[in-house]
This record gives C-alpha cells, structure tokens and sequence, in this order.
C-alpha cells in the first residue's frame, strides 16, 4: 500500500501584470491557506517520505509554508515536469519514484492535479487552490499500473478547514 497527497499551490497574485506565469507568488490569501493546510497536516500527524513541487514560484512558496506549519522534515524535489504537466506528464513522473517511499505529496497546478485525481480514483471533484487530497494505492511498486487500485479517502479545502475551525485547525 501507497499513498499519494496531492496539493494545489495555493491563491498566487496577479497584482503585477508584467510577470510571467510561472513567477508569480503567492496572493496574502494564499499565505493564510498555506498556514492552514500546513496546521491541517501537523494536527493529524501526517507524515511524507518524499515532497514533489513544481518549480513554479507558486508552488514552491507554498510547500516552504506548508513546511514551515507542518514542521516538515521530508525531503524536497523539485521537478520541472509538474508545471503545466498533463496527466500522463504526472503518471510518468509518479512511475519514476523509487519503492522505498511509500507517503509522497506532489505539489502542483491544476488542471493536471484535478485530472489525475480523476484519473486515480474516478472522482470528478473540483481542486481548488491550496487543496489537499489523500490517495490510496493498492501497489507495492510506483512504477505499477495505479488502474482500478486507487481510491480517494479524503480531499479538504482551507475554507471547509476555517469553517469547521474557525481560523485555526484544532490539534
């Protein structure tokens, strides 16, 4: 067994136009989700044997964030691939993982991350920025076919985690 996290990078800002894509940072918003996605993941202990971040500007300020919340202490990747990655981009780098990770949270964009949690599990579900869903895999090795071995247990949102908690997740 395997499991897969995906997270969406989270709100980035558009207030200067003159930035590429790729190097926009985060929006205030998206800090403030960072913090609860990251408070989220240390109140339930979640633990991950390997991080895979694009290497957009807004992906990696939301894993430094995540990690600064979570207190993180897996190792960090970043990989090139996950930027504007298709689903078969992201089968194909999950494939090259090695066997000796079991937990991995990929950090990227949509529409990829929402597509390959479609692809996985069946469910078509919306992954808003700053989204984190944990997979299941029925696998003993990455490079194996994840068809009909994959099941969604659980996708949260900062805002469903401020609702339940109000500004801070409870540990």
């Amino acid at each position: 067994m395997r499991n897969l996290y995906l997270l969406r990078h989270a709100k980035s800002s558009w207030k200067d136009e003159s930035l590429a894509d790729f190097e926009r940072p985060l929006a205030n918003r998206g800090k403030r989700a960072c913090d609860t996605i990251g408070k989220f993941i240390l109140a339930n202990e979640i633990e991950f044997d390997l991080v895979i971040s694009s290497t957009a500007v807004r992906a990696r300020d939301t894993i430094d964030l995540v990690k600064q919340s979570a207190k993180l202490r897996a190792e960090i990747r970043y990989d090139e691939r996950i930027y504007e990655a298709s689903v078969e981009r992201l089968f194909e780098l999950t494939s090259q993982i090695e066997n000796d990770k079991k937990k991995v949270m990929l950090v990227g964009h949509n529409p990829g991350i929402e597509e390959l949690l479609q692809a996985l599990s069946g469910v078509m579900q919306p992954f808003p920025t700053a989204a984190f869903a944990k997979i299941n895999l029925k696998i003993s090795k990455w490079s194996e076919s994840f068809e009909g071995k994959a099941n969604l247990e659980w996708l949260v949102t900062p805002k469903e985690l401020e609702k339940l908690h109000g500004e801070k997740v409870v540990r």
